[in-house]
């Protein structure tokens, strides 16, 4: 069994512009900053092994102000990046139809796909091990919906820089969050 400590990253100037970033690498508001600050301290102490943090800059800047206080090993991975929103990246949350994505919009199956990929490796690689992972909203409803066998839509919303414990003892399979293409997050 793995104890992952799923955090989202801190407050963006895009979180506060309402911009669906997707892959844009974001950058954290002063108040993403002190986000990440107050959560080093919260998570002191508690042993973990690693840290996998998503491989877009507001998750790497999260990470290292964690870091500063945490110093663990730390690896990046493409595994916990953001939905791929395609031509919708960068547009405005309210401009965008949920219901009729663009075709270069990543598929919920597929980022489902990722999260059950990144949990192997967890299972493969620390199992016994407590881990801290640094991603993103939809993507870490997406890694919940998986773990708990429910659909992403039943997962509840991360706020910036919260952290949320998963339990995972045992393979999953994408095909429990299936159909859900409503969800977003930035």
């Amino acid at each position: 069994m793995v104890s992952l400590y799923l955090v989202r990253h801190g407050e963006t100037i895009e979180n506060v512009e309402q911009i669906l970033q997707g892959l844009m690498p974001g950058h954290l508001s002063k108040l993403g900053k002190q986000q990440a600050e107050e959560l080093a301290t919260k998570l002191t102490g508690i042993p973990f092994s690693q840290m996998y943090v998503s491989d877009l800059n507001r998750t790497i800047e999260t990470a290292l102000i964690l870091n500063k206080e945490l110093q663990l090993p730390m690896q990046t991975t493409p595994l916990l990046r953001e939905r791929d929103w395609g031509t919708a990246t960068g547009m405005k949350v309210a401009e965008v139809d949920r219901q009729n994505l663009p075709p270069s919009a990543e598929t919920v199956e597929h980022m489902a796909e990722r999260g059950a990929a990144f949990i192997h490796h967890l299972l493969t690689h620390h199992d016994g091990e407590t881990i801290l992972a640094v991603s993103h909203g939809l993507f870490s409803r997406c890694l919940q919906a998986l773990v708990t066998k429910c659909s992403i839509r039943e997962t509840q919303r991360m706020q910036n820089a919260e952290a949320r414990i998963l339990q995972i003892n045992q393979e999953v399979q994408p095909s429990s969050i299936l159909g859900e293409t409503g969800a977003t997050a930035n």
